[in-house]
């Protein structure tokens, strides 16, 4: 091979910097990579790969260099193995033949900022070495550098921030969050609260030029001073809350009842987990935000005043495994009253990391296109979409669509595909 067309593949990489690489969805991901990239494994799950998007221009996950952040001592290979075994997921013969990938993407691993992180999520990923920032912008500085030294080294296109680390409380209403000018100021105070670290990740991917991607509950982006700047800067972003399990069922569900012109009186709904996340959640500052973003999406779609809840419980043995159950009392015709429950049971990060793929893949897509402000047309990827007041599946993949070409109905099943690839022969 030519040292022009080497040059030339290693320019046309792209990076995807995990906020919280270590994490059970950074493990995910980055192992799922390398057996993408290595042909030992299929795209089930991966939403970009449907049909609808493989004219889209989009970067090929084999193409995607893997780094981030991470406040865990453990190392990328072992935190995958370790992960894995607790979960009893990716059997060691699938690690073994990932394990010199993995190794790369941890020499892409750097240091994360601690810098106003609350005392839970400290404890919960071991963190007492880590550095302290004397302000935050000392460690904006810091991450940005990371970022575009990642670029650098990696001769990267460009790179796809997005932050899968442990969800953080909403950060209340400071009156530097408003202009990024005075934010610019409270940031260099030594000891200032003004942000926590997901917003401090958030605007370090903004000042390296990078998309940025919330798929936690965390604020991050959301602050208008950090939108300012990205808007300025001319970078796309998108957030919050990745929608992967029982709020996916409720965003297709509940349209069903909107349609029929049925009136759901109440929609209970009860989540265990186990993995880190469960455990931070037990800090009740942590588990309203979360909760808060959880709830928005049945308030969205079936409007009136339907009695809504919401519980997360810590359950240590499921370790990354989750349980939903949901019931639902509605009224139909002659004020009838009837009922319907479910139960979901899901793979956490099994669940998250196609999708982190699929964003960071429509993401770099936009950025390369010359695109900024909120992506809003990912809308369907989250609990909590910026800027959308749609909540229902069926029109937020209708959005998705659209921004990709002419609209067309929900994916055909695997059946529907098959009669039509025999029709075509």
């Amino acid at each position: 091979m030519s040292v022009g067309r080497l040059m030339r593949q290693e320019e046309d990489q792209v990076g995807l910097w995990l906020i919280g690489a270590c994490g059970s969805v950074g493990c995910t991901v980055a192992l799922g990579l390398a057996a993408l990239r290595g042909g030992i494994a299929e795209t089930t799950g991966l939403v970009s790969m449907l049909p609808s998007f493989r004219a889209g221009r989009l970067v090929d996950p084999s193409r995607i260099v893997v780094g981030g952040h991470e406040i865990r001592p453990e190392p990328l290979p072992e935190a995958v193995r370790h992960f894995g075994r607790a979960a009893g997921l990716f059997d060691e013969p699938l690690i073994k033949s990932c394990e010199v990938e993995l190794r790369r993407s941890q020499k892409n691993i750097r240091e994360g900022t601690i810098y106003a992180a609350r005392r839970s999520i400290l404890e919960e990923n071991g963190a007492a070495g880590i550095r302290r920032e004397r302000c935050a912008a000392e460690a904006v500085e810091r991450i940005r550098d990371d970022v575009i030294q990642f670029r650098k080294r990696n001769r990267l296109r460009s790179a796809v921030v997005v932050d899968v680390s442990c969800s953080e409380p909403r950060r209340g209403n400071h009156k530097a969050n408003a202009d990024f000018s005075a934010l610019q100021r409270e940031l260099s105070r030594r000891g200032s609260q003004a942000v926590l670290p997901s917003s401090i990740y958030a605007l370090a991917a903004i000042e390296a030029g990078c998309p940025f991607i919330n798929f936690t509950a965390s604020t991050g982006v959301r602050l208008p001073a950090i939108r300012q700047r990205a808007d300025a800067l001319g970078v796309p972003y998108m957030g919050s809350d990745g929608k992967t399990g029982e709020t996916l069922v409720k965003s297709a569900l509940a349209p069903m009842f909107a349609a029929r012109n049925l009136e759901v009186l109440s929609w209970f709904g009860e989540n265990i987990l186990g993995n880190r996340d469960g455990a931070v959640l037990r800090d009740s500052s942590v588990r309203q935000s979360k909760l808060r973003s959880k709830d928005k999406t049945l308030k969205g779609i079936l409007g009136g005043s339907p009695v809504t809840h919401v519980g997360i419980d810590f359950v240590p043995s499921l370790h990354d495994w989750k349980v939903a159950w949901d019931f639902i009392h509605f009224r139909g015709f002659l004020g009838t009253r009837m009922s319907m429950q479910f139960t979901w049971q899901g793979c956490d990060s099994i669940l998250a990391a196609p999708l982190v793929i699929d964003l960071a893949r429509f993401a770099e897509l936009e950025h390369r296109l010359g695109r900024a402000g909120p992506m809003r047309h990912l809308a369907c990827f989250f609990k909590d979409p910026i800027d959308v007041d749609q909540y229902d599946l069926p029109t937020q993949w209708a959005m998705l669509l659209r921004h990709f070409g002419p609209a067309s109905s929900l994916p055909a099943s695997p059946a529907a595909r098959t009669r039509r690839k025999e029709r075509q022969r």
